[in-house]
């Protein structure tokens, strides 16, 4: 073969090689990259992630578009499209902005920028990071080529490498992937994986990408952070264990027994009566408040939180609930009155108990919770709201920003089995109970959470379904049910009082920790897991062993007397 055979063979080859192995030059198409599809449009990187390019720049300013801010920098700006209003809450102000203004409210004093704070396109509304950076601890930067922010919210032990030499910041890992950009010898990068040979990182100009790891030096903890002052949420806080009975208020006379109620009691710190229900969605008040009976509680040293409810009275649906709560003059003018009612009857503290709450609803109803912490530490009233146990489904509650905003936070640690249950069940096993209380904890600090226990249960009755039944459950969650289910609550005595009536046996069970009977008359049969001092013992250890704030009952009334000294014994 001749030489220059060879020649030609090596260079082909060598080509090749180079071809398949050589950096590649191709240039990433940037606007692709961050997912820009017109003109004008504002790209964002917050921390390590690319969201849409919902910003844009106006006037010199950058701002971000509403949902973006909430979902990615704090939720606790509020924007109601309806009254053309953004709120942000503190601890004792709510700041408001109009839609176009250089100005803005913080309560009743008033504030000017020198630039519009919020604008609008058609129901869009975008802030100015410029007025988002006073509220949260963020810092930005704004680049062209094209029009993008960066913006960082995470502070703290971060991982980060300096750039050894001049390099490419590529799409993927690898020499063939395209070149998002170039970083320059001393540049220091973010680190948030590393590869063996490569190393994806964070540019200080918001490109997140793949770097050589050789180009770069050994990653090492650095501490970023920025100097910011946290508002501060104060709450009240009683140095003792609360002892809470909710009293079912449900006219005017039903106040005037309080005295002999509450003698009935032991080691009782609060009482809340039910006197307060949404009347209408434009948020008028129906009160069932009684001065006297707040005085006489006091003569005992018992506390009244009035509960107010969105059940029950004059709203009583989810949509009705939605309707109230996403409208801030509304809020505002059921909150004005809780308050009025309030000072005048002379209360210590109110006490939400909102149930019908859509996930839809969940963004209004934790800005009424908020807005309502401003008035009640402006009056020193203490805010307990109370929670289903936490489920997939209940998740809108918001119980994080509750046990920011609120002074308690209870959990309902009951209805596991409710009034329209497919199945017959216990209203409140112990592993219920554990689990409400530890899925709460792992969002609400423990000296903020009390838990709720049953002074009452179901008696279920299960009956063969008929052909009639499985055709009308065809496609509900009870199809799958071989029985057609019912159940009627009663108090601790009335309850045993129908197991004894049955001439049933009642038997511990160690799973629930509750006394089970179970009967059959004729096709019937006959359910119940029983509430009772045996069954309470090990829900108030739960709340002693979690070091909970408290411990809160539903409701007064329904116990047996033998309950107080057992409830005595661990609340004090």
């Amino acid at each position: 073969m001749s030489l220059f055979v060879i020649l030609l063979i090596a260079a082909v080859v060598g080509a090749f090689l180079w071809k398949k192995y050589s950096p590649s030059k191709e240039k990433a198409d940037l606007k692709e990259y961050y997912g820009i599809e017109e003109e004008g449009q504002l790209a964002i990187t917050i921390n390590n992630e690319i969201t849409e390019p919902h910003g844009m720049i106006s006037e010199g300013k950058a701002y971000i578009q509403y949902e973006t801010v909430r979902d990615h920098i704090s939720n606790r700006f509020y924007w109601d499209p309806n009254e053309n209003i953004l709120l942000y809450t503190l601890p004792k102000d709510i700041v408001s902005v109009e839609v176009g203004s250089k100005d803005y409210m913080v309560s009743n004093d008033k504030n000017s920028e020198d630039y519009v704070i919020l604008k609008t396109e058609g129901s869009t509304a975008y802030i100015a990071l410029d007025f988002i950076q006073q509220y949260t601890n963020i810092d930005y930067a704004v680049y062209d080529k094209p029009s993008r922010v960066m913006i960082v919210s995470d502070w703290g032990e971060t991982p980060v490498a300096q750039v050894k030499k001049n390099t490419q910041v590529r799409y993927r890992g690898g020499v063939k992937s395209p070149v998002l950009s170039e970083v320059s010898k001393k540049d220091e990068v973010v680190v948030l994986e590393e590869e063996k040979n490569w190393k994806k990182v964070r540019t200080k100009d918001g490109f997140i990408g793949y770097v050589k790891s050789s180009a770069l030096k050994d990653t090492e903890k650095k501490k970023i952070t920025r100097d910011f002052e946290e508002p501060k949420y104060t709450s009240i806080s009683h140095d003792y264990t609360i002892n809470l009975v909710w009293h079912n208020v449900t006219n005017r006379e039903a106040n005037n027994n309080v005295l002999d109620k509450i003698a009935s009691t032991k080691g009782l710190t609060t009482i809340a009566p039910t006197w307060y229900h949404v009347k209408n969605t434009d948020g008028d008040l129906e009160s069932l408040s009684s001065s006297d009976y707040v005085q006489k509680a006091r003569q005992l040293k018992v506390d009244v939180w009035a509960t107010v409810r969105d059940f029950d009275g004059g709203i009583n649906s989810q949509s009705e609930t939605y309707e109230l709560l996403s409208s801030t003059s509304k809020r505002e003018k059921l909150i004005n009155q809780l308050i009025s009612d309030a000072l005048q009857t002379n209360i210590a503290g109110i006490n939400v108990d909102f149930e019908k709450v859509s996930e839809e609803c969940g963004e209004h109803y934790i800005q009424f919770i908020r807005e309502l912490s401003v008035k009640c530490r402006q009056s020193a009233l203490v805010l307990s709201v109370d929670n289903y146990v936490p489920k997939n489904y209940n998740m809108q509650y918001n119980r994080k920003e509750q046990g920011v905003f609120a002074d308690y936070v209870i959990i309902m640690g009951y209805d596991e089995h409710y009034g329209g249950s497919p199945e017959a069940g216990s209203v409140s096993s112990y592993n219920f109970v554990q689990e409400g209380i530890e899925e709460t904890l792992k969002e609400v600090p423990a000296e903020k959470v009390i838990n709720g226990i049953p002074f009452f249960t179901r008696l279920w009755s299960e009956k063969p379904k008929t052909q009639e039944q499985i055709a009308k459950d065809k496609g509900t969650e009870a199809e799958q049910y071989a029985t057609s289910v019912k159940s009627e609550a009663y108090g601790m005595s009335k309850a045993k009082e129908k197991v004894e009536e049955a001439g049933a046996e009642i038997t511990w069970d160690e799973e629930t920790k509750q006394n089970f009977a179970t009967w059959t008359d004729g096709e019937t049969t006959y359910k119940i897991w029983l509430e009772d001092v045996k069954s309470l013992e090990p829900k108030l250890k739960l709340m002693k062993e979690y070091g909970l704030a408290g411990s809160a009952a539903w409701a007064l009334g329904q116990e047996t007397s033998d309950v107080w000294p057992l409830i005595q014994q661990y609340v004090n």
